[in-house]
């Protein structure tokens, strides 16, 4: 290990490469669990659409609604930048959404601690999905069932 590396893990720092590694990688699985791998117990995820997510439990609960009504949702990365223990990730989500398929890009922002998402902010344009989803009308009855179970 380089002295950099050792002085950033001694400080609860982690290799940014490698956080993007493993979110690539547990996006590629479509998993829930895959995903909650790289997110801290206490993380909070904030994202256009949707309230505020807190705690690992509740991150699952949502990625699971989430690959229900996507299915097969992936993303390719396409870049990132990091800068002290925050993380931006360039990517394209893919999935299907009433039979067709679907995809938007985004950028996510992490707070990353000790090789784990603490925060992350999601940025990408709510108005043009949800335009795209009511283009789909077999996909409006998941999306209403999906937002109702975020109600409950």
């Amino acid at each position: 290990m380089a002295v950099r590396e050792a002085a950033d893990h001694a400080a609860g720092r982690s290799d940014p490469a490698d956080f993007v590694r493993r979110f690539d990688e547990a996006w590629s699985q479509s998993s829930a669990d895959a995903l909650v791998e790289v997110l801290a117990d206490d993380v909070v995820l904030r994202q256009p659409l949707m309230p505020d997510i807190v705690g690992k439990a509740a991150a699952r609960a949502a990625f699971e609604r989430l690959f229900r009504y996507f299915p097969g949702l992936t993303v390719s990365v396409h870049g990132w930048a990091a800068r002290d223990d925050v993380v931006f990730i360039d990517f394209t989500l893919h999935g299907d959404a009433g039979g067709r398929p679907i995809s938007w890009p985004a950028i996510d922002r992490f707070v990353v601690r000790d090789g784990l998402a603490a925060e992350r902010v999601s940025y990408f344009d709510g108005a043009g999905l949800i335009g795209e989803i009511v283009k789909r009308p077999r996909a409006w009855r998941g999306f209403l069932a999906s937002t109702l179970a975020r109600r409950r």
